[in-house]
C-alpha cells in the first residue's frame, strides 16, 4: 500500500515491556501504524494485545519502552468486544456522550449522533434503549459512538467475537466503508486468522506471552474488499501464511 508507507505514522510501540506483580506480560515488542493504514494485531491467548492496545490509547503506561501517539486530545477511540453502552441512555445518548464530555451542545450533539446511527446503518434507531438492541446492533451503536468524534486513531479490541459469523462478517465489511469515508488509523485486535487478512492491509502476528514479534504479512488488494476477495487464490495464500506463523509463535521459546 504505497499510499500508507508514506504517511507519516499515526502511532508506534517502541521496545515496550509490560510486567505485572505476577510476571511479564508484554515484550519487548514494536509496533508502527501509519496515518490511514489498518494493521490486524493477532496471536495466542495470553499474548499482550489487548495490552498493546491499551498502551496506544493511554489506558496503560509501559514499563519499559516509548509509546508514541500522534491523535490529540479526543482524536482516539477505542472499541471493547462488549459494546459497553449506558442502559439509562437511548441510543443517540449513548452516541452523544463523548461529544458532550467534549464539550459541545446538547443539541448539537444528538443532531450528530443521530446522523452518526444513520452512518452505520442504524436509521431510525435513536430513541432506542440499549435493552432493545441485538448484539449486532448494539456493537453498531459503539462503533457510531467511537466515530462520531471523526477519530485520527481508532482501535478496536475483538468487537465482533461475540458475535455470530455472518453479522461478523457484515460489520466487517461496514468497518471498512467507514474507513474509507473517514480514512482513520486502525489497529485491529482479533483472534481469527481469516478476519485479520479480510480486514488489513497489514497482519501482525505475536508470539506466546509475553508476547514478541512473530512477523508480519503485508496482504494485497484493495480495501474495501471486493466481493468475492475471500475466496481468492492470494487470500487463501496471506491466510495460510499468518496461520504458519501463528502457529510456529504459539511455541514457547527458551
Amino acid at each position: 500500500m504505497s499510499d500508507t508507507q508514506r504517511a507519516p505514522t499515526a502511532a508506534a510501540l517502541s521496545a515496550v515491556e509490560v510486567a505485572y506483580p505476577r510476571g511479564p506480560a508484554l515484550g519487548p515488542f514494536d509496533l508502527s501504524l501509519a496515518a490511514g493504514e489498518i494493521v490486524a494485531l493477532v496471536g495466542p491467548s495470553g499474548c499482550g494485545k489487548s495490552t498493546a492496545l491499551r498502551l496506544l490509547a493511554g489506558l496503560e503506561q509501559p514499563t519499559r519502552g516509548t509509546v508514541q501517539r500522534d491523535a490529540g486530545k479526543g482524536e482516539t477511540s477505542l472499541v471493547f468486544q462488549a459494546p459497553t453502552l449506558a442502559p439509562w441512555l437511548d441510543a443517540a445518548a449513548n452516541v452523544a456522550l463523548p461529544l458532550e464530555l467534549a464539550g459541545v451542545s446538547r443539541g448539537e450533539a444528538r443532531d450528530r449522533a443521530v446522523a452518526a446511527l444513520d452512518r452505520v446503518g442504524l436509521k431510525g434507531s435513536a430513541a432506542t434503549r440499549p435493552a432493545q438492541l441485538s448484539g449486532g446492533m448494539a456493537m453498531r451503536v459503539s462503533l457510531a459512538r467511537a466515530l462520531v468524534t471523526r477519530p485520527r486513531l481508532l482501535l478496536l479490541d475483538e468487537p465482533f467475537a461475540a458475535l455470530d459469523e455472518i453479522t461478523r462478517r457484515t460489520l466487517a465489511d461496514d468497518v471498512l466503508d467507514l474507513w474509507s469515508e473517514l480514512r482513520p488509523a486502525i489497529l485491529f485486535v482479533t483472534h481469527n486468522v481469516e478476519e485479520a487478512v479480510y480486514m488489513a492491509s497489514r497482519v501482525v502476528v505475536m508470539t506466546a506471552g509475553p508476547g514478541r514479534l512473530a512477523g508480519e504479512v503485508a496482504i494485497d488488494g484493495p480495501l474495501p474488499r471486493p466481493a468475492g476477495f475471500r475466496v481468492a487464490e492470494g487470500f487463501r495464500q496471506a491466510a495460510e501464511t499468518v496461520s504458519g506463523l501463528l502457529a510456529r509463535g504459539m511455541e514457547k521459546t527458551a
